[in-house]
């Protein structure tokens, strides 16, 4: 061993430390939300636990509304990339190959929502909100939702279409294909992997959102996040650590299923302004 690691020289071992740390960093909370919802009896100074054990996702689902908050978020979550999906792509494809004024200052505009403090944003649109009739409302966390993800469904798909050359297109088109025929057979599909990383980033931030949910959506809307905070304050970090696997685990799936698609090339080209 002293051997190996004399041979990869001092570079190679400080980087060898670094994804170590790095490792431990990361998936030491997964590692410990995983024990805690699934032990049974767990106490200091034991370095594992003395009983494996279900009953405290028995304990969690058994909890008045937390099996309807899970269908109710992944419901909304559904319903704003779809929603999301219909209005900014082609926003996006708009920006990304019309000149018109004042473009780049509109597309900027979209980080706004996430360049201050949410619940500021969130407390103003209530106000508007509550004149509206759209307070407890599904229609009101819908919407409150889509305005938190409009920076991803616009910027990440702006920038996918931009690097889809205009020669490509010009030539389907010299050959007598319409317009939609060249955005459907040419445009999209070399588009997709951005309009897919931010389809995953829009479904998973609306999975997520608590605070805009529970000034608008509650009483009547109470999602995952919402209902999870009740559960950590009110019950054993048992119970806290089986909701967090349920909010954790779609976001695991999901960039697993999308990895080919979610790349340091895509993130990082789609949020650039030119």
């Amino acid at each position: 061993m002293k051997w190996y690691l004399k041979s990869l020289g001092p570079k190679k071992i400080i980087e060898f430390i670094a994804l170590i740390i790095f490792v431990i960093f990361f998936m030491g909370p997964l590692l410990n939300l995983a024990i805690l919802a699934f032990t049974g009896n767990w106490n200091y100074p034991d370095m594992i636990p003395r009983e494996w054990s279900l009953k405290w996702w028995k304990f969690v689902f058994q909890q008045e509304g937390v099996s309807q908050s899970i269908a109710l978020s992944f419901l909304i979550a559904t319903i704003v990339t779809a929603v999301s999906i219909v209005l900014c792509v082609p926003a996006a494809y708009a920006f990304a190959r019309i000149r018109f004024p004042l473009s780049k200052f509109f597309l900027f505009s979209f980080l706004l929502t996430h360049a201050f403090p949410k619940m500021g944003l969130y407390v103003s649109i209530a106000v508007l909100f509550y004149k509206l009739g759209l307070m407890n409302t599904l229609l009101g966390v819908i919407l409150i939702h889509i305005i938190n993800v409009l920076m991803y469904m616009t910027w990440i798909p702006t920038s996918a279409f931009r690097n889809v050359h205009t020669a490509q297109e010009e030539s389907a088109r010299d050959v007598g294909a319409s317009p939609f025929r060249v955005f459907r057979s040419i445009t999209l599909p070399m588009a997709m992997p951005g309009i897919i990383v931010a389809s995953i980033f829009t479904f998973l931030n609306s999975l997520d959102e608590a605070q805009g949910t529970f000034l608008v959506g509650v009483p009547n809307f109470r999602t995952m996040p919402v209902v999870m905070y009740g559960i950590i304050s009110d019950y054993p970090a048992y119970a806290g650590a089986v909701f967090s696997i349920i909010l954790t685990a779609p976001t695991i799936i999901l960039l697993l299923a999308a990895q080919r698609f979610v790349s340091a090339d895509v993130l990082s080209s789609g949020f650039q302004i030119k």
